[in-house]
């Protein structure tokens, strides 16, 4: 992409060639007769350089100058000064101009000028944006990893439904991370500052559920000497999360249901209905819905629970994210255990993106704390990685594209998302960099330095 520059002279001769000179060193410019028609043109990110006579027509440069710096004090402005305005341009110096040319002016002073600027003002944008993406990540509360489609469709639907009072289920093979989704739900709705209430419905006896679930009385049965509160009391006004659905009972699933339907429970060995306002949000590994149609899970309940569905997709779907997961989980690792992560190689690399990660998230994160603690000792995990990997159904040009993607991304990561200082450890060029990044999706923002997350 070219970089934009704004030129302001009254003079057509002067515009055209100095249009002419940084376009020709492959600048996207813009020229104006008069300050006037320049304002609408700039945003406080834009990305580029004004260059302004001080002597216009109407409004002047100088009074341009400020006007720009109004509302973004960091855009640099190159100001154009006839030999008897030196004295006036070392005072808008003072005043914030970047810098200044006095006419005449041969061509390597002026590209020298702005080649300058715009490296002031694509690092003032790239520590804009990092202040911005770290003032996000000081945020308590989970977060959703991933730029990939299905990942952008995901977050897409979440933060729909999220602030709505909606019951939600989750559908989610093992290790895709059902219970951090649902917090995400719970943080990011009106809900955020009562109780996130998790069950898992597989861990808990058939003949304690029931108590798990609506609570009991003193005395309502042999061991209930005092009254208890269960979760769904516990989760008033807040979101009871309740995982592995598909394990409760029928007998309790029938319980459920009432209780989805009358928004109230009854105590184990009490009469009184207590009414409730709580959200659900239920998770599965499994087909509910060919489970009911077997008799193993009540379809009236499916229904009920079922209001909107979140799909979370496998690893293996969403290849392009790992990298990226694998570098986040690996700065958790190093701040907890106090350790360097040391970088991957190209054929571990290839060994994490080759995988097929029956164990999803989980897995994934198992191992970048196993990379962080044991380092080199760790190698072995990723032959056995490439050792089990299946044949890939890619072409040569698009495994090349995957492996370059990856490098690039490997090194974003490595480098904490200086894009100078990826860069010069690629060896390219930076419109290069920008060009291969643009091609792969990828933002800088993803991999700054993210070492305080849990």
């Amino acid at each position: 992409m070219s970089l934009p520059i704004i030129f302001i002279d009254d003079e057509e001769h002067i515009r055209v060639a100095v249009s002419q000179t940084l376009e020709l060193a492959g600048y996207d410019v813009v020229c104006h007769a008069c300050a006037e028609t320049v304002r609408p043109s700039l945003t406080a990110d834009w990305p580029g350089v004004v260059i302004t006579d001080i002597n216009l027509p109407g409004q002047d440069g100088l009074a341009l100058m400020q006007q720009v710096h109004s509302f973004d004090h960091d855009l640099p402005v190159i100001l154009i000064t006839g030999h008897g305005d030196i004295s006036m341009a070392v005072n808008a110096m003072r005043d914030g101009a970047y810098d200044f040319i006095e006419k005449p002016f041969p061509a390597d002073v002026l590209l020298d000028v702005v080649r300058r600027a715009m490296e002031k003002r694509s690092l003032t944008l790239e520590n804009r944006a990092l202040r911005e993406e770290l003032a996000t990540h000081s945020s308590l509360g989970p977060r959703i990893h991933g730029k990939t489609p299905v990942m952008q469709q995901m977050r897409r639907l979440i933060h729909q439904v999220g602030p709505t009072s909606a019951d939600v289920m989750l559908h989610g093979e093992t290790g895709t991370g059902k219970e951090l989704i649902a917090r995400y739900l719970h943080e990011n709705s009106p809900r955020h500052q009562q109780n996130f209430v998790a069950i898992n419905c597989g861990a808990v006896a058939e003949t304690i559920m029931e108590s798990e679930l609506f609570g009991h009385e003193q005395g309502a049965f042999t061991d209930a000497k005092q009254k208890r509160i269960g979760k769904f009391e516990h989760a008033d006004k807040g979101t009871l999360f309740l995982d592995e659905i598909e394990s409760m009972p029928m007998s309790l699933q029938i319980k459920l249901l009432r209780v989805l339907e009358e928004r109230a429970i009854e105590r184990l060995g009490s009469n009184e209905l207590i009414p409730l306002d709580v959200r659900i949000i239920a998770a599965t590994k499994v087909d509910l819905l060919a489970l009911a149609e077997q008799g193993q899970f009540r379809k009236d309940l499916y229904y009920r629970l079922n209001i909107v569905e979140i799909h979370i997709p496998p690893l293996r779907q969403r290849r392009d994210d790992i990298p990226l997961l694998f570098h986040h989980f690996a700065l958790i690792s190093s701040a907890h255990y106090k350790r360097e992560v040391q970088p991957l190689t190209a054929s571990q690399i290839h060994a994490l993106m080759t995988h097929d990660w029956p164990g999803n998230v989980r897995e994934l994160r198992n191992l970048a704390e196993r990379h962080v603690l044991l380092g080199d000792a760790c190698s072995f995990e990723f032959d056995r990685l490439m050792d089990n990997a299946p044949a890939s159904p890619l072409s040569l040009p698009e495994q090349i594209e995957r492996f370059e993607r990856m490098l690039i991304q490997t090194e974003l990561e490595r480098q904490g998302g200086s894009i100078k200082a990826t860069m010069e450890a690629l060896n390219v060029p930076r419109k290069t960099l920008s060009d291969k990044m643009r091609k792969y999706g990828l933002d800088r923002r993803d991999y700054l330095q993210e070492a305080s997350e849990s």
